[in-house]
Protein backbone atom coordinates (compact mmCIF):
# COMPACT_ATOMS: atom_id res chain seq x y z
CA UNK A 1 0.00 0.00 0.00
CA UNK A 2 1.47 3.37 -0.97
CA UNK A 3 1.89 6.00 1.72
CA UNK A 4 3.43 9.44 2.26
CA UNK A 5 6.30 10.63 4.41
CA UNK A 6 7.05 14.18 5.47
CA UNK A 7 10.70 15.24 5.01
CA UNK A 8 11.60 18.69 6.27
CA UNK A 9 9.46 21.81 6.26
CA UNK A 10 9.95 23.35 2.80
CA UNK A 11 7.32 24.13 0.17
CA UNK A 12 7.35 20.48 -1.03
CA UNK A 13 7.98 18.44 2.10
CA UNK A 14 6.14 15.25 1.20
CA UNK A 15 7.45 12.22 -0.61
CA UNK A 16 5.62 9.16 -1.91
CA UNK A 17 6.61 5.64 -0.91
CA UNK A 18 5.47 2.60 -2.86
CA UNK A 19 6.41 -1.03 -3.47
CA UNK A 20 8.41 -1.80 -6.63
CA UNK A 21 7.99 -5.01 -8.66
CA UNK A 22 11.10 -6.52 -7.05
CA UNK A 23 9.74 -5.91 -3.55
CA UNK A 24 11.98 -2.95 -2.71
CA UNK A 25 10.62 0.43 -1.65
CA UNK A 26 10.39 3.17 -4.24
CA UNK A 27 10.56 6.84 -3.33
CA UNK A 28 9.57 10.04 -5.12
CA UNK A 29 10.03 13.42 -3.37
CA UNK A 30 8.68 16.87 -4.17
CA UNK A 31 4.95 16.90 -3.30
CA UNK A 32 3.19 19.82 -1.62
CA UNK A 33 0.60 17.74 0.25
CA UNK A 34 0.27 14.30 1.79
CA UNK A 35 -2.71 13.47 -0.43
CA UNK A 36 -0.81 14.29 -3.61
CA UNK A 37 2.07 12.04 -2.54
CA UNK A 38 -0.29 9.16 -1.67
CA UNK A 39 -2.19 9.48 -4.95
CA UNK A 40 1.02 9.40 -6.96
CA UNK A 41 2.26 6.32 -5.10
CA UNK A 42 -1.05 4.52 -5.62
CA UNK A 43 -0.88 5.29 -9.34
CA UNK A 44 2.54 3.64 -9.49
CA UNK A 45 1.32 0.50 -7.76
CA UNK A 46 -1.70 0.36 -10.07
CA UNK A 47 0.57 0.49 -13.13
CA UNK A 48 2.81 -2.18 -11.58
CA UNK A 49 -0.19 -4.48 -11.16
CA UNK A 50 -1.25 -3.75 -14.77
CA UNK A 51 2.27 -4.43 -16.10
CA UNK A 52 2.62 -0.94 -17.62
CA UNK A 53 4.86 0.67 -15.00
CA UNK A 54 8.07 2.45 -16.05
CA UNK A 55 10.68 3.22 -13.39
CA UNK A 56 10.82 7.03 -12.97
CA UNK A 57 14.58 6.80 -12.42
CA UNK A 58 15.01 5.30 -15.90
CA UNK A 59 12.84 8.03 -17.42
CA UNK A 60 15.27 10.59 -16.03
CA UNK A 61 18.33 8.97 -17.66
CA UNK A 62 20.04 11.55 -19.90
CA UNK A 63 19.62 11.15 -23.64
CA UNK A 64 23.40 11.09 -24.13
CA UNK A 65 23.81 8.20 -21.69
CA UNK A 66 21.14 6.11 -23.38
CA UNK A 67 22.35 7.07 -26.89
CA UNK A 68 25.82 5.68 -26.08
CA UNK A 69 24.25 2.50 -24.70
CA UNK A 70 22.19 2.20 -27.88
CA UNK A 71 25.22 2.68 -30.15
CA UNK A 72 27.26 0.11 -28.21
CA UNK A 73 24.55 -2.57 -28.24
CA UNK A 74 22.90 -1.98 -31.63
CA UNK A 75 25.87 -2.22 -33.97
CA UNK A 76 25.28 -1.74 -37.70
CA UNK A 77 27.58 -2.05 -40.71
CA UNK A 78 30.80 -0.09 -40.16
CA UNK A 79 29.97 2.73 -42.56
CA UNK A 80 26.44 3.12 -41.14
CA UNK A 81 27.77 3.07 -37.60
CA UNK A 82 30.33 5.76 -38.42
CA UNK A 83 27.71 7.97 -40.07
CA UNK A 84 25.47 7.69 -37.00
CA UNK A 85 28.32 8.75 -34.72
CA UNK A 86 29.07 11.69 -37.01
CA UNK A 87 25.47 12.89 -36.67
CA UNK A 88 25.55 12.45 -32.90
CA UNK A 89 28.86 14.24 -32.41
CA UNK A 90 28.24 17.12 -34.82
CA UNK A 91 24.58 17.95 -34.21
CA UNK A 92 22.61 15.87 -31.72
CA UNK A 93 24.66 15.47 -28.53
CA UNK A 94 25.79 19.13 -28.26
CA UNK A 95 22.10 20.00 -27.79
CA UNK A 96 20.49 16.95 -26.19
CA UNK A 97 23.21 15.06 -24.31
CA UNK A 98 22.11 16.16 -20.83
CA UNK A 99 18.36 16.24 -21.47
CA UNK A 100 16.38 13.56 -19.53
CA UNK A 101 14.55 11.14 -21.80
CA UNK A 102 11.22 12.13 -20.25
CA UNK A 103 12.02 15.79 -20.91
CA UNK A 104 12.21 15.46 -24.70
CA UNK A 105 9.22 16.79 -26.66
CA UNK A 106 8.39 16.96 -30.35
CA UNK A 107 7.94 20.73 -30.19
CA UNK A 108 11.49 21.27 -28.88
CA UNK A 109 13.08 18.78 -31.32
CA UNK A 110 11.20 20.18 -34.31
CA UNK A 111 12.16 23.76 -33.42
CA UNK A 112 15.80 22.71 -33.02
CA UNK A 113 16.06 20.86 -36.34
CA UNK A 114 14.73 23.85 -38.28
CA UNK A 115 17.80 25.87 -37.28
CA UNK A 116 20.50 23.24 -37.84
CA UNK A 117 23.32 24.64 -40.05
CA UNK A 118 23.25 21.80 -42.58
CA UNK A 119 21.36 20.47 -45.58
CA UNK A 120 17.72 19.57 -45.06
CA UNK A 121 18.39 15.90 -45.78
CA UNK A 122 20.91 15.88 -42.91
CA UNK A 123 18.32 17.46 -40.60
CA UNK A 124 15.97 14.64 -41.50
CA UNK A 125 18.63 12.02 -40.79
CA UNK A 126 19.33 13.58 -37.37
CA UNK A 127 15.67 13.53 -36.35
CA UNK A 128 15.28 10.00 -37.71
CA UNK A 129 18.25 8.79 -35.67
CA UNK A 130 16.89 10.45 -32.52
CA UNK A 131 13.53 8.79 -33.11
CA UNK A 132 15.21 5.41 -33.53
CA UNK A 133 17.04 5.87 -30.23
CA UNK A 134 13.87 6.93 -28.40
CA UNK A 135 11.99 3.92 -29.81
CA UNK A 136 14.76 1.77 -28.37
CA UNK A 137 14.23 3.59 -25.05
CA UNK A 138 10.57 2.56 -25.18
CA UNK A 139 11.60 -1.04 -25.89
CA UNK A 140 14.06 -0.90 -22.98
CA UNK A 141 11.26 0.39 -20.71
CA UNK A 142 12.84 3.78 -20.17
CA UNK A 143 9.85 5.58 -21.73
CA UNK A 144 6.17 4.86 -22.27
CA UNK A 145 6.02 6.46 -25.72
CA UNK A 146 8.39 7.91 -28.32
CA UNK A 147 7.39 11.59 -28.70
CA UNK A 148 9.01 11.76 -32.17
CA UNK A 149 7.35 8.74 -33.72
CA UNK A 150 5.34 9.41 -36.88
CA UNK A 151 5.74 13.19 -36.76
CA UNK A 152 6.38 15.32 -39.85
CA UNK A 153 9.14 17.88 -39.63
CA UNK A 154 8.38 21.55 -40.11
CA UNK A 155 10.20 22.99 -43.11
CA UNK A 156 12.91 25.52 -42.30
CA UNK A 157 12.13 29.17 -42.93
CA UNK A 158 13.10 30.11 -46.48
CA UNK A 159 15.39 33.12 -46.67
CA UNK A 160 17.16 34.85 -49.54
CA UNK A 161 20.69 33.43 -49.74
CA UNK A 162 23.56 35.90 -49.71
CA UNK A 163 25.66 33.57 -51.88
CA UNK A 164 24.22 31.60 -54.77
CA UNK A 165 25.70 28.12 -54.70
CA UNK A 166 26.35 26.38 -58.02
CA UNK A 167 24.22 23.31 -58.58
CA UNK A 168 25.97 20.00 -58.40
CA UNK A 169 26.36 18.21 -61.69
CA UNK A 170 24.72 15.04 -60.38
CA UNK A 171 21.65 17.12 -59.58
CA UNK A 172 21.58 18.52 -63.11
CA UNK A 173 21.98 15.10 -64.70
CA UNK A 174 24.49 16.87 -66.92
CA UNK A 175 26.90 14.04 -67.72
CA UNK A 176 26.75 12.45 -71.14
CA UNK A 177 28.29 9.20 -72.43
CA UNK A 178 30.78 11.35 -74.37
CA UNK A 179 31.83 13.00 -71.09
CA UNK A 180 32.37 9.58 -69.55
CA UNK A 181 34.59 8.39 -72.39
CA UNK A 182 36.66 11.58 -72.50
CA UNK A 183 37.28 11.52 -68.73
CA UNK A 184 38.08 7.79 -68.83
CA UNK A 185 40.52 8.33 -71.70
CA UNK A 186 42.37 10.95 -69.65
CA UNK A 187 42.60 8.70 -66.60
CA UNK A 188 44.17 5.78 -68.43
CA UNK A 189 43.03 2.20 -68.96
CA UNK A 190 42.74 0.79 -65.42
CA UNK A 191 41.24 3.86 -63.74
CA UNK A 192 39.23 4.73 -66.82
CA UNK A 193 37.65 1.28 -66.81
CA UNK A 194 36.39 2.02 -63.29
CA UNK A 195 34.66 5.16 -64.59
CA UNK A 196 33.12 3.44 -67.63
CA UNK A 197 31.97 0.41 -65.61
CA UNK A 198 30.20 2.64 -63.10
CA UNK A 199 28.43 4.60 -65.83
CA UNK A 200 27.27 1.54 -67.77
CA UNK A 201 26.46 -0.90 -64.92
CA UNK A 202 25.49 1.29 -61.95
CA UNK A 203 27.94 -0.39 -59.57
CA UNK A 204 28.59 1.89 -56.60
CA UNK A 205 31.95 2.94 -55.19
CA UNK A 206 32.25 0.40 -52.37
CA UNK A 207 30.97 -2.44 -54.55
CA UNK A 208 33.55 -1.65 -57.21
CA UNK A 209 36.36 -1.65 -54.65
CA UNK A 210 35.16 -5.00 -53.31
CA UNK A 211 35.06 -6.59 -56.78
CA UNK A 212 37.31 -9.66 -56.68
CA UNK A 213 38.80 -11.34 -59.74
CA UNK A 214 36.71 -14.46 -59.08
CA UNK A 215 33.51 -12.38 -59.38
CA UNK A 216 34.36 -11.05 -62.84
CA UNK A 217 33.10 -12.30 -66.21
CA UNK A 218 30.89 -14.99 -64.80
CA UNK A 219 28.11 -16.23 -67.10
CA UNK A 220 24.39 -15.72 -66.70
CA UNK A 221 22.49 -18.56 -68.39
CA UNK A 222 18.72 -18.58 -68.82
CA UNK A 223 16.30 -20.51 -70.98
CA UNK A 224 15.36 -18.52 -74.08
CA UNK A 225 12.92 -20.04 -76.54
CA UNK A 226 14.28 -23.42 -77.57
CA UNK A 227 17.79 -22.54 -76.47
CA UNK A 228 19.66 -20.48 -73.92
CA UNK A 229 20.44 -16.83 -73.29
CA UNK A 230 23.97 -16.17 -72.05
CA UNK A 231 25.81 -13.00 -71.14
CA UNK A 232 28.89 -12.15 -69.05
CA UNK A 233 28.37 -10.59 -65.62
CA UNK A 234 30.13 -8.99 -62.68
CA UNK A 235 28.90 -10.50 -59.42
CA UNK A 236 28.41 -8.06 -56.54
CA UNK A 237 28.43 -9.82 -53.15
CA UNK A 238 30.43 -7.46 -50.94
CA UNK A 239 31.75 -3.91 -50.73
CA UNK A 240 34.63 -2.00 -49.20
CA UNK A 241 33.59 0.54 -46.56
CA UNK A 242 35.76 3.47 -45.47
CA UNK A 243 34.81 4.93 -42.11
CA UNK A 244 36.00 6.23 -38.76
CA UNK A 245 36.14 3.25 -36.43
CA UNK A 246 34.61 3.90 -33.00
CA UNK A 247 35.01 2.30 -29.60
CA UNK A 248 32.09 1.30 -27.32
CA UNK A 249 31.77 4.85 -25.95
CA UNK A 250 32.17 6.48 -29.35
CA UNK A 251 35.88 7.23 -29.07
CA UNK A 252 37.64 7.58 -32.43
CA UNK A 253 40.05 4.77 -33.30
CA UNK A 254 41.13 5.87 -36.78
CA UNK A 255 39.93 5.50 -40.35
CA UNK A 256 39.74 1.96 -41.71
CA UNK A 257 38.98 0.22 -45.01
CA UNK A 258 37.07 -3.02 -44.52
CA UNK A 259 35.12 -5.56 -46.51
CA UNK A 260 31.45 -5.70 -45.56
CA UNK A 261 28.33 -7.43 -46.86
CA UNK A 262 26.26 -5.44 -49.32
CA UNK A 263 23.89 -2.85 -47.86
CA UNK A 264 20.86 -5.10 -48.31
CA UNK A 265 19.75 -8.23 -50.14
CA UNK A 266 18.85 -6.31 -53.34
CA UNK A 267 22.40 -4.95 -53.67
CA UNK A 268 23.70 -8.52 -54.03
CA UNK A 269 23.29 -9.05 -57.75
CA UNK A 270 24.86 -9.95 -61.11
CA UNK A 271 25.51 -6.99 -63.41
CA UNK A 272 25.00 -7.80 -67.10
CA UNK A 273 27.80 -6.53 -69.36
CA UNK A 274 27.21 -5.31 -72.92
CA UNK A 275 29.71 -6.65 -75.49
CA UNK A 276 31.99 -3.57 -75.54
CA UNK A 277 32.38 -3.69 -71.76
CA UNK A 278 32.94 -7.43 -71.73
CA UNK A 279 35.82 -6.94 -74.13
CA UNK A 280 37.37 -4.19 -72.00
CA UNK A 281 37.16 -6.43 -68.95
CA UNK A 282 38.77 -9.37 -70.73
CA UNK A 283 41.79 -7.26 -71.65
CA UNK A 284 41.91 -5.78 -68.17
CA UNK A 285 41.88 -9.17 -66.40
CA UNK A 286 44.52 -10.51 -68.78
CA UNK A 287 46.82 -7.65 -67.83
CA UNK A 288 45.94 -6.77 -64.22
CA UNK A 289 48.10 -8.72 -61.74
CA UNK A 290 46.04 -8.21 -58.57
CA UNK A 291 43.04 -9.90 -56.95
CA UNK A 292 41.12 -6.65 -56.41
CA UNK A 293 40.44 -5.68 -59.98
CA UNK A 294 39.56 -1.98 -59.54
CA UNK A 295 42.31 -1.27 -57.03
CA UNK A 296 45.29 1.06 -57.01
CA UNK A 297 48.40 0.36 -59.05
CA UNK A 298 49.80 -1.51 -56.04
CA UNK A 299 46.72 -3.70 -55.64
CA UNK A 300 45.30 -1.94 -52.56
CA UNK A 301 41.84 -0.44 -52.16
CA UNK A 302 41.45 3.20 -53.07
CA UNK A 303 40.73 5.71 -50.34
CA UNK A 304 38.06 8.16 -51.45
CA UNK A 305 40.37 11.14 -51.00
CA UNK A 306 43.08 9.55 -53.15
CA UNK A 307 40.58 8.64 -55.84
CA UNK A 308 39.40 12.24 -55.80
CA UNK A 309 42.92 13.30 -56.73
CA UNK A 310 42.60 11.13 -59.84
CA UNK A 311 39.13 12.02 -61.09
CA UNK A 312 39.01 15.71 -60.14
CA UNK A 313 41.66 16.99 -62.58
CA UNK A 314 40.43 14.60 -65.29
CA UNK A 315 36.87 15.93 -65.02
CA UNK A 316 37.40 19.51 -63.80
CA UNK A 317 40.58 20.33 -65.72
CA UNK A 318 43.98 21.45 -64.51
CA UNK A 319 46.57 24.09 -65.22
CA UNK A 320 49.81 23.48 -67.09
CA UNK A 321 53.04 22.94 -65.15
CA UNK A 322 56.59 23.42 -66.34
CA UNK A 323 59.26 20.90 -65.56
CA UNK A 324 61.50 21.74 -62.63
CA UNK A 325 63.73 19.87 -60.23
CA UNK A 326 61.78 17.06 -58.61
CA UNK A 327 58.59 17.84 -60.53
CA UNK A 328 57.65 16.58 -63.97
CA UNK A 329 56.00 18.77 -66.59
CA UNK A 330 52.34 18.38 -67.41
CA UNK A 331 50.08 19.82 -70.05
CA UNK A 332 46.95 21.81 -69.41
CA UNK A 333 43.61 20.00 -69.33
CA UNK A 334 40.42 21.83 -70.18
CA UNK A 335 37.33 20.97 -68.10
CA UNK A 336 35.21 18.11 -69.44
CA UNK A 337 32.56 17.36 -66.80
CA UNK A 338 33.08 19.56 -63.72
CA UNK A 339 31.80 17.94 -60.56
CA UNK A 340 31.70 14.40 -61.94
CA UNK A 341 31.78 11.80 -59.15
CA UNK A 342 31.30 8.07 -58.98
CA UNK A 343 27.89 8.76 -57.48
CA UNK A 344 26.87 10.99 -60.39
CA UNK A 345 28.03 8.26 -62.78
CA UNK A 346 25.72 5.83 -61.01
CA UNK A 347 22.93 8.38 -61.50
CA UNK A 348 23.84 8.51 -65.20
CA UNK A 349 23.45 4.76 -65.47
CA UNK A 350 19.94 4.91 -64.07
CA UNK A 351 19.12 7.74 -66.49
CA UNK A 352 20.45 5.71 -69.43
CA UNK A 353 18.26 2.78 -68.42
CA UNK A 354 15.24 5.08 -68.52
CA UNK A 355 16.37 6.51 -71.87
CA UNK A 356 16.45 3.13 -73.59
CA UNK A 357 13.24 1.96 -71.93
CA UNK A 358 14.60 -0.77 -69.68
CA UNK A 359 11.65 -2.63 -68.17
CA UNK A 360 11.02 -2.00 -64.47
CA UNK A 361 11.88 -5.50 -63.15
CA UNK A 362 15.31 -5.36 -64.79
CA UNK A 363 15.85 -1.66 -64.09
CA UNK A 364 15.48 -2.14 -60.34
CA UNK A 365 17.51 -5.36 -60.33
CA UNK A 366 20.52 -3.91 -62.12
CA UNK A 367 20.53 -0.75 -59.98
CA UNK A 368 20.37 -2.84 -56.80
CA UNK A 369 17.09 -1.24 -55.66
CA UNK A 370 14.03 -2.85 -54.10
CA UNK A 371 11.02 -2.39 -56.34
CA UNK A 372 8.08 -1.17 -54.25
CA UNK A 373 4.60 -2.61 -54.41
CA UNK A 374 3.15 -5.97 -55.39
CA UNK A 375 4.76 -5.78 -58.86
CA UNK A 376 8.12 -6.17 -57.14
CA UNK A 377 6.92 -9.62 -56.06
CA UNK A 378 5.20 -10.77 -59.25
CA UNK A 379 7.42 -9.45 -62.07
CA UNK A 380 10.89 -10.76 -62.93
CA UNK A 381 13.43 -9.97 -65.69
CA UNK A 382 13.22 -12.12 -68.81
CA UNK A 383 15.98 -12.88 -71.34
CA UNK A 384 14.23 -10.58 -73.86
CA UNK A 385 14.42 -7.72 -71.37
CA UNK A 386 18.09 -8.39 -70.75
CA UNK A 387 18.93 -8.54 -74.46
CA UNK A 388 17.06 -5.31 -75.12
CA UNK A 389 18.98 -3.54 -72.34
CA UNK A 390 22.36 -4.81 -73.56
CA UNK A 391 21.60 -3.75 -77.14
CA UNK A 392 20.56 -0.29 -75.91
CA UNK A 393 23.73 0.26 -73.87
CA UNK A 394 25.86 -1.03 -76.74
CA UNK A 395 24.24 1.48 -79.10
CA UNK A 396 24.77 4.34 -76.62
CA UNK A 397 28.46 3.49 -76.32
CA UNK A 398 29.07 3.28 -80.05
CA UNK A 399 27.01 6.40 -80.65
CA UNK A 400 29.27 8.27 -78.24
CA UNK A 401 32.35 6.86 -79.98
CA UNK A 402 31.04 8.05 -83.34
CA UNK A 403 30.27 11.51 -81.96
CA UNK A 404 33.83 11.76 -80.67
CA UNK A 405 35.29 10.42 -83.90
CA UNK A 406 37.06 7.64 -82.00
CA UNK A 407 37.70 4.04 -82.96
CA UNK A 408 39.85 3.15 -79.97
CA UNK A 409 40.21 4.01 -76.29
CA UNK A 410 43.67 4.77 -74.94
CA UNK A 411 45.04 3.83 -78.36
CA UNK A 412 45.80 0.32 -77.15
CA UNK A 413 44.54 -2.66 -75.20
CA UNK A 414 47.56 -2.92 -72.90
CA UNK A 415 46.14 -1.71 -69.57
CA UNK A 416 49.24 -1.04 -67.45
CA UNK A 417 52.80 -0.03 -68.12
CA UNK A 418 54.98 -3.10 -68.14
CA UNK A 419 58.10 -3.50 -66.05
CA UNK A 420 60.99 -5.88 -66.51
CA UNK A 421 59.31 -8.35 -64.15
CA UNK A 422 55.89 -8.21 -65.81
CA UNK A 423 55.36 -10.33 -68.92
CA UNK A 424 53.69 -8.77 -71.90
CA UNK A 425 50.24 -9.81 -73.03
CA UNK A 426 49.93 -12.59 -75.62
CA UNK A 427 50.44 -11.37 -79.14
CA UNK A 428 46.79 -12.03 -80.08
CA UNK A 429 45.80 -9.40 -77.52
CA UNK A 430 47.74 -6.68 -79.28
CA UNK A 431 44.78 -5.77 -81.48
CA UNK A 432 43.21 -2.37 -81.83
CA UNK A 433 40.75 -2.10 -78.93
CA UNK A 434 37.61 -1.30 -80.88
CA UNK A 435 38.55 -2.76 -84.23
CA UNK A 436 35.25 -3.49 -85.99
CA UNK A 437 31.80 -2.96 -84.57
CA UNK A 438 30.19 -5.46 -86.91
CA UNK A 439 32.37 -8.28 -85.59
CA UNK A 440 31.48 -7.37 -82.02
CA UNK A 441 27.75 -7.31 -82.82
CA UNK A 442 27.93 -10.63 -84.69
CA UNK A 443 29.72 -12.25 -81.78
CA UNK A 444 27.13 -10.88 -79.38
CA UNK A 445 24.17 -12.14 -81.46
CA UNK A 446 25.64 -15.60 -81.92
CA UNK A 447 25.76 -15.98 -78.16
CA UNK A 448 22.00 -15.50 -78.00
CA UNK A 449 21.05 -17.99 -80.71
CA UNK A 450 19.35 -21.25 -79.86
CA UNK A 451 21.66 -24.15 -79.21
Amino acid sequence: MAYAEKRGSGKRPWRARYKKPDGTKGSEPGFRTKVAAEDWGEDQEAEIRAGTWIDPDLMRVHFGVFARKFMAERQKRGRTNGTRWDRLDAYILPKWEHTPLIGMTWFDVDSWQMLLPCEDVTRGHCVSLMSTILTAAVDARHLKVNPLYGRRRTAAVVSTPTIVKPRRSDEDGAHSPEDVLRVADRMGPAKGLNVITTAFTGINWGEGQGLHRDACLRTRRQRWGSGWFECPTLRVVQEVAEYEERGPAGEKLGTVLRLEPTKNEWRERDLDLPPFLERMWRYHLADWPYEWVLSTESGKWWRRSNWGKQIRPAADGRSAREKRQGVSARKKWEPIAPGMTMRSLRHLHDSLQAQIGVKAPLEFEQAGHKRPGIKGVYQHPTPEMRQERLDGLEEIFWGAMRNLGWTTLWGRVDLVKHTENHDRLPSDSQLIYMEDRSRTRDRHQSRSEAV
